[in-house]
Formats: C-alpha cells, sequence, structure tokens
C-alpha cells in the first residue's frame, strides 16, 4: 500500500479529534499539577495514534462491505479502498498491525503508571473497536455521539492528564487480598470533567454533523443515526445546543479559576462558531458545510489548548 493510499484509508486530518484532547489533557496537567512525564507522553500518544487510525480503517472497512449505495459523494471520492481500489487483504493486515501497535504500547504505558490507565485504556480500546465493527457497530447506531464525545472528549482527557500525576492519586483502584478499593478525589475528577466539555461537544458534534449531512444515504444503507430518530430539525437543536454547552463550560472554568485567565479568549471564538452553525443550519450538505464542524472543533478547542499553553508561560513567569 503507497502512503498516500494509507493517509487516505486511515483519514490522516480526523485525527485532530483525538490528538487535541491529549494535548489539552497535557498542557492541563502541567499548568495545574506542574507535572510532565516525557516516557508517559510518548507511549500514549504512539497507542493513542494507532488505535485511532485502525478504528478509522475498520470504519472505511465496514462501509465499503455494507454499503447498498455505491455511487455519490462518500463512497467513490471519500472511501480509500474504492478510490486506489485496495486489496481486502492489505486493508485487513493493516488493521491488524496498527492494533498490536496499540496495544503494545498501551500495555507499556501501563507497566510504567497503574491499573487505573489499563482499564481505561482497554475500555476506550474496545468501544472504538465495537464504534465501527461488530453486529451492530455503534457508529450505525444513536449512540454514536454519546459515545464518541465521552471516549475521545473525556476519556482521552483524562488519561492524558493521568499519565502524568497517577502518583498523585486522583483516582487509585487497588486490588489486595481480593478487596477492590477506589480513591477518588472527585473535586480534581470533576474539574478534569469541566475542562472536557468543550472537547466533548466539539467531537460530537463532527458525528452528528456528518449523520444530518447523510440522513438520506444512511437510512439507504441502514445506518439508523440520531437524527433519523429526533428528525432533522431536533438535530439541528442538538447540534447548537452542545456548542453553547461548550462555551458555557469554560465560562465556568473560568470562574472557578481551574483555567488560566487568559483562556476569557476562547470566548471570543463564539463569533466564528455562531457563524458557521447558521450556515450549517441553512445547509446541510456532507460537500460543502460538514466541514465547519471540524472547523468549529479546531477553532474552539485549539484556541483552548494554546490559551493553557499560554497560561502556563505566564505562570512561570509570574
Amino acid at each position: 500500500m503507497k502512503l498516500k493510499s494509507f493517509l487516505k484509508l486511515v483519514e490522516l486530518p480526523t485525527k485532530v479529534a483525538s490528538v487535541t484532547p491529549f494535548l489539552l489533557g497535557t498542557v492541563y496537567a502541567i499548568y495545574h499539577f506542574d507535572k510532565f512525564n516525557l516516557i508517559n507522553f510518548l507511549l500514549m500518544l504512539v497507542s493513542l495514534l494507532c488505535i485511532d487510525m485502525a478504528t478509522t480503517a475498520i470504519n472505511n472497512y465496514i462501509d465499503y462491505k455494507k454499503a447498498n449505495k455505491k455511487e455519490g459523494y462518500g463512497y467513490e471520492s471519500h472511501n480509500a479502498i474504492v478510490k486506489y481500489n485496495l486489496k481486502e487483504s492489505v486493508v485487513i493486515s493493516t488493521i491488524l498491525i496498527l492494533l498490536i501497535i496499540a496495544i503494545l504500547f498501551g500495555v507499556l504505558l501501563y507497566l510504567n503508571t497503574n491499573m487505573v490507565v489499563l482499564i481505561l485504556g482497554a475500555l476506550s480500546f474496545v468501544i472504538g473497536i465495537l464504534y465501527s465493527f461488530g453486529p451492530v457497530p455503534i457508529s450505525r447506531t444513536p449512540f454514536g455521539e454519546i459515545f464518541s464525545g465521552s471516549i475521545m472528549g473525556f476519556i482521552i482527557s483524562f488519561l492524558a492528564i493521568y499519565i502524568h500525576v497517577y502518583d498523585l492519586d486522583i483516582l487509585n483502584i487497588v486490588l489486595s487480598n481480593g478487596t477492590l478499593t477506589i480513591n477518588i478525589d472527585f473535586i480534581e475528577v470533576l474539574y478534569i470533567l469541566l475542562v472536557s466539555i468543550p472537547l466533548a461537544v466539539g467531537i460530537a458534534n463532527i458525528m452528528l454533523g456528518n449523520n444530518l449531512c447523510d440522513i438520506e444515504d444512511d437510512i439507504e444503507n441502514k445506518r439508523y443515526t440520531l437524527p433519523i430518530y429526533i428528525g432533522r430539525k431536533n438535530g439541528l437543536i442538538v447540534y447548537k445546543a452542545l456548542y453553547y454547552l461548550g462555551y458555557i463550560a469554560i465560562i465556568v472554568a473560568l470562574i472557578l479559576r481551574i483555567l488560566p485567565l487568559i483562556s476569557i479568549l476562547v470566548l471570543l471564538t463564539f463569533l466564528i462558531v455562531n457563524k458557521n452553525i447558521k450556515i450549517f443550519f441553512n445547509k446541510q450538505s456532507k460537500a460543502e458545510t460538514f466541514v465547519l464542524a471540524v472547523k468549529n472543533f479546531v477553532i474552539m478547542n485549539i484556541t483552548l489548548v494554546l490559551s493553557v499553553a499560554l497560561g502556563i508561560i505566564l505562570k512561570s513567569i509570574f
């Protein structure tokens, strides 16, 4: 398989949805806890990218195998297997290699940390596979937005922080003499969940936006997604409300001083995001307006990452 076809198969540009929570978790760990572990950072980065690429490749493969409609945008031009005439054996081998690398680096990360990383990592791994594979893949159900937002927004962010501060007992699970003990610092965990909300809603809306654009094709291909159950109008209302929830979370985090004061600049991105929401409301098109969901995620959350990074610099100076 050539590099070009591989990058299309795993849809490398979409990895921003997993790398951004990872980066936010990293800068938050440095800002809030003054902790950074380079080895754990690199181990998680490799494992995260490989499982994300594997999941995307599986999704493309399943779409290729199950598609009833084999023409139109999203099939000949969008699916790498069709576009580059890839052999199924090559695609399957690529998926297996990515999964093996992800597992290997995930195990190394666990050995360097503790049981919490193993449990949450394994949970993310299993849901990532079931998202695109199995009798009823999660992506073909009305629960896709919930799982993608919670796993990529919350769990990845939490793990990205936890790998640096696993020895601070924010969350600790110990099995000793048949007794399972769980210790949780609820305040710190709630802080992390709050900071992760903009990521979770942004990722959920990438999928929701995609599903809103694909309602007719999904019905034909028997993908019964959330917009099919609640309707286009209600789907658009949810789409808008999720973005607003993300900005409310940022305001609350600023009031509680969880985020640096400089993160108030993130609120300025609302002007751009709200404009994109209005454009998407007028037309839901995979070819023309779906990209706005990706742009909104990047504008909102990359700005948040950069603001926290700037907060680290200002904190070190003053």
